[in-house]
This record gives structure tokens, sequence and C-alpha cells, in this order.
């Protein structure tokens, strides 16, 4: 017998009755309880004096509490039986330490230890034992929310501690992907270094494929990849990052954000990310990120698809199965082409950097910032919802120009090398390429890339006969600069008729070095002024 076994208030009344003159027996059934449990606190309360006096004057609860702990017979100690699970008690409370709870503590002891044949409610008293000393823990509050099958699924990211990047060969913050389905509580759940939007979206092209379905609405959480602007009221719509929408059209799906510092809009995913955190993460004992998804991998189909979910009473694998999935959206025939959007600025190069590389727009629009849409193959830019070009993608420090995308006047200054000038001088013929080829060759310190280009761009300004003509009008009287030739253009030298021409011509194929009165010259400098060749 317990004071705990009777509220005060039907304590109170039972002195009252007896005291009015009721049975023991009228007494119990007018306060539906047990005859000899009434007998029992009648006597108790007789022993302590306080059953006589006055129906308006009843003794003090105090009164009546001391004296049913003073009446109540003394409990024989319990019998002392050794737990099934008390061989496991070490790895219990090593796990117990790191956070696992019981039900991850039984499930880690019956994939890994092949000698466990303990029960879940051994694990639990154990449990219990150990934490007995322990203070009350905070708990989330939840809004119990009804979905109807294919409706809902709810993502978001857990933190999930360092792990080892053999890639990289060192330790990586990780977080885990969860997609939780609303109706069955089936899941989807993979190990992540970063929260990218690329990562983003590739995460949920593979839980789609996982599923064989798609849901027909996504709550994600407000992170930077899903919704760039958050809904803080109903008039405010969230802006939702334009690689997701694409991805939310290709698969017909709809996204509603979770409203800001709002989990418990949210809840099932919520719920899910702590049973895998406390669960799974909290047994974890690999290091190495590929053994973890492996782990991970097995985890989910041995355990988490095949428990017994609290909320629900079913087991999500197979209420996903016969009910859900066929209740969602159908994949698409085609697997999506992952596409990421960006927003660079166009630096004063005319190019945007698109993961290391570098892709050509329209110079006047230097300083603003452009759409990209980036594919695996492909950089689409746009400005002001007008497409501007198409690049292919090029590998990352390499770059992607078109020359109508740069200044008229200046696009070729980018062309430093000898051998773009010398294949558009051949374009126009050979003897400009001949006159090319020995401005470049007509001193041994000065780079005469300048001057080439523009006698090239000039030459390139008339028709081809007269460029050819005023070329090898230079050649012939050693006219190896931009305003020679712009001269013989300008004053229609080019023409009036070359005396002795072809001698000229014939003679200056003989050697690389033309024999003109400049390149005489230089010849004779190198020499020291001494004249051997005579």
């Amino acid at each position: 017998m317990s004071a705990r076994r009777i509220d005060m208030h039907r304590l109170e009344e039972l002195v009252r009755l007896h005291r009015r003159g009721r049975s023991a027996r009228a007494i119990a059934r007018q306060l539906k309880m047990g005859r000899d449990t009434a007998r029992s606190y009648l006597k108790a309360l007789e022993v302590a004096s306080l059953l006589e006096g006055e129906t308006d004057r009843l003794p003090s609860v105090k009164e009546m509490k001391a004296a049913l702990r003073a009446g109540a017979p003394e409990k024989a100690p319990p019998r002392q039986e050794q737990s099934s699970v008390e061989s496991w008690r070490e790895e219990i409370e090593r796990l117990r330490e790191k956070g696992a709870g019981p039900t991850a503590i039984y499930d880690w002891l019956r994939l890994h230890k092949s000698g466990f044949s303990g029960s879940l409610s051994a694990v639990k008293r154990s449990y219990a034992q150990m934490k007995k000393t322990d203070g009350p823990q905070a708990v989330d509050i939840v809004i119990p929310v009804d979905t109807v099958p294919g409706e809902i699924a709810q993502v978001d990211f857990v933190y999930a501690g360092k792990v080892y990047d053999p890639a990289r060969g060192l330790m990586r913050k990780t977080w885990l992907f969860v997609l939780s389905l609303g109706f069955s509580r089936h899941m989807y759940v993979d190990l992540v270094f970063d929260q990218r939007i690329e990562t983003w979206i590739k995460l949920h092209v593979d839980a789609f494929a996982f599923l064989g379905c798609v849901p027909r609405v996504i709550v994600p959480d407000n992170l930077k990849a899903a919704v760039i602007r958050a809904a803080f009221g109903l008039k405010d719509e969230p802006a939702i990052n334009k690689s997701y929408a694409e991805l939310a059209r290709y698969y017909g799906f709809e996204i509603d954000p979770t409203p800001p510092r709002s989990p418990e809009k949210k809840g099932k995913v919520e719920r899910s990310g702590r049973y895998i955190k406390y669960n799974w993460l909290a047994t974890l004992e690999c290091v190495d990120i590929n053994e973890a998804r492996r782990s991970l991998k097995h985890w989910m189909a041995e355990i988490a698809a095949k428990r017994r979910h609290a909320s629900t009473g079913k087991v999500p694998i197979e209420l996903f199965e016969e009910v859900e999935k066929g209740a969602s959206l159908p994949l698409p025939r085609r697997p999506f082409e992952i596409v990421i959007w960006k927003q660079p600025t166009l630096h004063r190069d005319s190019h945007v950097q698109v993961d290391g590389a570098f892709y050509s727009a329209p110079w006047r629009l230097v300083g603003q910032r452009l759409w990209v849409r980036a594919t695996p193959y492909a950089i689409a830019i746009e400005h002001e919802g007008e497409h501007l070009w198409t690049h292919v993608r090029v590998p990352r420090g390499q770059r992607s120009t078109v020359e109508a995308h740069l200044p008229e006047h200046r696009r070729d200054i980018r062309h430093r090398s000898r051998g773009y000038w010398v294949d558009r001088a051949r374009r126009l013929g050979e003897a400009p390429l001949e006159l090319v080829e020995t401005i470049f060759d007509s001193d041994d310190v000065l780079h005469q890339l300048r001057n080439v280009q523009a006698v090239v761009k000039h030459l390139e300004t008339f028709p081809r006969k007269r460029a050819c003509n005023a070329a090898r009008r230079a050649i012939h009287y050693g006219c190896l600069t931009y305003r020679g030739v712009k001269n013989i253009l300008s004053k229609g030298l080019d023409l009036e008729p070359l005396e002795g021409e072809e001698e000229s011509r014939e003679w200056a194929r003989h050697s690389r070095h033309s024999r003109n009165p400049i390149q005489q010259a230089l010849a004779f400098m190198k020499r020291g002024g001494n004249d051997d060749s005579r």
C-alpha cells in the first residue's frame, strides 16, 4: 500500500464517508476501488486515530499521507537476476556515452556481434539503470501533420562530424542529406562533404532514382541551395534558386520552403535526422568516407527501412512499396541533365569565370552580372532574359572567346604568337606572307609583333590584288614599317609597275633574309663593319 496509489481528494472522501457511517463495501463501491484496498486505507487511518471526528473537520493531507506510509507493509527486496546482456555491459556503456539510444545500441549489437542474443527490452533495462543518475532531457515539441500517400517529402542536411577524405588526404566536415517521405517514413540518406548547389541537385536526382518515383511536394529547409530569399510572411514570395526550380519543373514536383526558424514545419525529417544521428552515426566507428557510405547503405537497408515506425506502427519499406510508391509521380523517361545556374560578373577582359574556366560575353556588358546556365557540356550566357551565346565547356584554366564579343579595334591584341599572324598574312597571298616573315626576321632583338599586327590589319582592308602589290613594293624598296606600307597604298604606288619585279622576287627567295637595303645594312653591322663577302 502506498500514498501514491490514491489521490488525496479520494482519500478525503473516504474519511468523510466513514464518518457518515458508511460501510467499507459501500465506500469502495462509491469511490470505485477494491474492497481490500478500502479496508487497508481505513485500517491505517484508524491506527493513526484519524477516522473519528466531524465531517466538516477532516485531517490534513500531510497527516493522512504519514498514516498511509506508516501502515504500508515492508516490501520484500527484489530478486536479483543477472541480465541477459550483462556480458555486453561495457559495449552498451561505451555506445551510450557516444550518444546512442537503447534501440541504436541493440541494432549495433545485432549487426556487429555474432554472439549477441539479448532482447531489446534487456538492453533498455540495462540502459535505464545506467541512466538512473541522469537528469531529465529536453525534448522538442512537434505538431503531427497527417499526409496522404505520395504527397510530401521533407529534405534537410544534418551535420555528421569529420570524416577522412582519401582523395585529399585529410579529415573534412560531412553532412547527412536526408529525404524523408511524409506518409511511409521511408528515407533516402547519403553522406557528403558540402552543401553546394551542385551537390544539392545531384542528391535529389539520386534520391528519385533510388525511390523510383517523385513526391508531389518537396519541403526544403532555407539553405541557399534551395531558397535564395526566405519567406518571412504570407505576402512574401520566396525566390527559388533557378537551378532548383529547373529541377522541379523537369520532375514535376512543387517546392514549399520552410519558414525561417521553424523546424516544427518539417518535423518528420527533423525526427528522421535525429534517428540517424543517434543510431547509425552514434555507432559509426570507421573514419573513411567510402567505408562510412557502405556502412550507411547497409544500415539503411537492414535496419532503418525494416524497423517498425513508432508513429505509423508500420514498416517503412512495406508501406512505401504497397501504398506510397503508386501514389507518387512517375520518373521521367530520360535522366535529368544536371543544370546549375550562376550569376557571375563580366570582368574587364570580357569573360565570366565558371568553374575555373573563362567564357566571353559582349564587352559592353563589362561590370554587369549575367545569368549563366551551366551543364556538363555547355555554358549558356543570358542577360535580362536575352540569350547571348552558348559556349562548349573548356577545361579549367582555359578560355573560350568569341571575337565578336571583344572591341573591334582591340580584339586582335590578344593574339601574341608569330604563327597566328603568319597564317593571317598567308590568307592574303604569297607577297604579304613574305613581307610578314621579312619584318619578323628584320631584328634579332626587338620583337616586331606590333608592327606586323598593324601591317596585316591594314592590308586586310584592301582588295587582295592591291594588298599583294603593296607587299611586293614594300619588299623591293625595304619598307618594313606600317607607315611605309600605308604610304604605298594611300599614294596608289601599288598601282604603278615595279621595275625589275621578277628579278627582285626571284632574288629574294634564295635566302631567308631578303636582300633589301635594310637587311644588307643589318647584315653588314653583324659582321662588325667588315664586308667579308667581297
